[in-house]
């Protein structure tokens, strides 16, 4: 029987707790290293990160240093002699001591097809580019963002109308499932270097990127209202007014019905709005301080008058 590999963990938000728990389950998990609270929402009262709840609830023991770069805190984690340690959406790029310091090395829970999508939101740009496909990629970590040799890679679908908050949660299972499996073959596997011509880049998400351009198709938009939910939202301005749209389906996908951005109708099953080319149905929108209705209740409280340009 093998010995439980020694590990430490680094992640924050939901989707690094699965491989959390795996790892508490498989291996003899002796830290966890999160980011520090931080203040959210309107209130801006302090939340600890997901992965520090679930490592309370596990009895792991769990920081939150400011620092992680440098010898000193490479040091600290020597001190606990980890075989590997493993990282999930940790939000901070490793040092070189760091990188050196367990003998089997670094192990990142990316979710992309590597080389595709490095970055911190692959899971939004694949939906929003409209690929068909995304996935997990465990990878030997380097001091670059995303460039180590990959262990194991797997796909999956994207639904039709799968939002990027959906398929988190189905990519944050699999990471962790497929992590287990490297795991459990490490030391006889060696990781394959990536094809870095073939990189493509997935930037952090800001809350600018949720505007919609109504030029663009309605698949496209379609594609972007999906990537961008839950945040930062897609949103469009409706007599200078925001408004977040929270979900849309595509009525038409050739028809020039109006002008881009222009109010063709609105009923009970949605307000139809002309794309550069075809049209889309907006079914759940948000109005500033306001809950998330759906179309039929929207349009009760908001009059909106068919012709209208939404900008």
């Amino acid at each position: 029987m093998k010995k439980k590999l020694v590990t430490v963990f680094m992640g924050t938000p939901d989707f690094a707790v699965p491989t959390l728990r795996a790892l508490a389950e498989s291996t003899e998990l002796v830290l966890v290293v999160t980011q520090p609270d931080r203040p959210v929402g309107r209130g801006r009262k302090m939340a600890s990160p997901p992965v520090k709840t679930a490592a309370i609830d596990l009895g792991v023991a769990v920081i939150a240093p400011e620092i992680v770069r440098g010898k000193r805190f490479a040091s600290r984690i020597a001190d606990l002699k980890p075989d590997i340690l493993v990282t999930a959406a940790y939000g901070r790029i490793l040092g070189r001591s760091l990188l050196a310091t367990p003998p089997l090395g670094c192990l990142n829970v990316h979710a992309s097809l590597l080389p595709k999508l490095r970055g911190a939101a692959p899971i939004n740009w694949a939906i929003i580019n409209g690929d068909e496909e995304a996935g997990v990629s465990i990878m030997a970590m380097e001091e670059g963002l995303d460039t180590g040799p990959v262990y194991r890679s797997t796909a999956v679908q994207i639904g039709p109308q799968e939002t990027a908050g959906d398929l988190t949660g189905r990519l944050a299972e699999l990471g962790a499932a497929v992590l287990i499996e490297v795991l459990g073959e490490i030391g006889e596997i060696e990781p394959v270097p990536q094809n870095h011509s073939l990189a493509t880049h997935a930037p952090a998400l800001q809350k600018k990127d949720g505007r919609m351009d109504w030029a663009k198709s309605a698949a496209r938009l379609h594609a972007h209202v999906r990537g961008m939910h839950p945040w930062p939202c897609a949103s469009t301005l409706l007599e200078g007014q925001p408004i977040k749209v929270h979900d849309a389906r595509v009525l038409s996908y050739d028809e020039i019905a109006g002008k881009a951005g222009e109010v063709t109708a609105h009923t009970a099953d949605g307000v139809d709005v002309a794309c550069g080319k075809g049209v889309l149905r907006l079914t759940a929108l948000q109005l500033p301080g306001r809950k998330r209705l759906g179309a039929a209740q929207f349009i009760t409280g908001c009059k909106i008058k068919s012709g209208t340009v939404l900008s």
